[in-house]
């Protein structure tokens, strides 16, 4: 899109100014390459605030915390699914029956960047299904820095075509299909929902309002977002949250090299936390 075909100015400064608070505010590293979309979705805010340019947007903005949510959510991309990756969740059913072999308590899984919800679900199908019972030993919180698709992910309701990869099996396990004026959505079984606490959380923010430390983190597709220093940042902070047998769960384009001192490749793009003892195995 041209400057000239745009409804509103943006200027380098503009792009710029944003880059810096979106980098600031949720560590968020946005390329040149993401300025259209900068644009696109930093509009709908001017549109919705009847705000004539971005200049006017950044000093409200600065003024009114209560648009930093509004802005974080603008710029955060929420693409998910059930069971994405399927082989993490594979590999979460072994761990997890290893686990309740070696000890007593619950198992407890971090959903560091839950979006709507289809992760944190799978999660607790993968454990009801793995130990066989609707009330399995798994303890599940997932959090979340946008607060629109959070709200979405407590109601756990969905369009139909959501679950339209899931077998017949898990549908009919855990999905109600809805009737009458909710004819086409599905909603969660409150089972599922009992396995789980959602919590608002930015991984920027100085401090984390949750207890580890976890048997597994999944922090997937979140740390592309973020430039080296930023992720490596984060991956300090989740080292101390995770066990000495726990496991991080990333994305499938993720790669942690500048990160060796903290956590070291299991394969397919699951990491084990660096330890003296595991330093000293290697």
């Amino acid at each position: 899109m041209s400057d000239k075909e745009r409804e509103f100015e943006f200027t380098d400064k503009d792009f710029q100014n944003i880059r810096n608070l979106a980098q600031a505010r949720a560590g968020i590293f946005l390329s040149p390459k993401k300025r259209d979309m900068v644009y696109s979705r930093i509009a709908r805010r001017l549109r919705a605030l009847g705000l004539i340019d971005f200049q006017q947007y950044l000093e409200h903005l600065e003024e009114n915390e209560d648009e930093a949510q509004d802005f974080i959510n603008a710029l955060t991309t929420n693409l998910t699914s059930f069971f994405r990756e399927a082989h993490h969740f594979d590999l979460l059913a072994e761990q997890m029956l290893a686990l309740a072999n070696k000890r007593r308590g619950p198992i407890k899984i971090w959903s560091s960047a839950c979006s709507t919800g289809e992760e944190a679900y799978s999660l607790a199908m993968t454990a009801i299904e793995a130990f066989g019972s609707w009330a399995p030993p798994v303890r599940i919180l997932a959090t979340d820095v946008d607060t629109n698709v959070l709200s979405q992910a407590k109601r756990g309701v969905y369009a139909s075509d959501r679950i339209s990869k899931l077998s017949d099996e898990r549908i009919k396990n855990f999905f109600v299909k809805g009737k009458g004026s909710h004819l086409g959505m599905v909603k969660v079984r409150s089972q599922l929902k009992d396995l789980i606490h959602f919590n608002s959380l930015n991984l920027l923010a100085p401090g984390w309002p949750i207890k580890g430390p976890f048997d597994a983190i999944f922090c997937r597709n979140v740390m592309i977002y973020f430039d080296k220093p930023t992720q490596y940042k984060v991956l300090k902070r989740f080292h101390p949250m995770l066990l000495d047998e726990g496991l991080l769960y990333a994305g499938h384009s993720e790669s942690f090299q500048h990160a060796a001192d903290l956590f070291r490749l299991k394969g397919k793009t699951v990491f084990y936390p660096v330890t003296k003892k595991s330093l000293d195995g290697s």
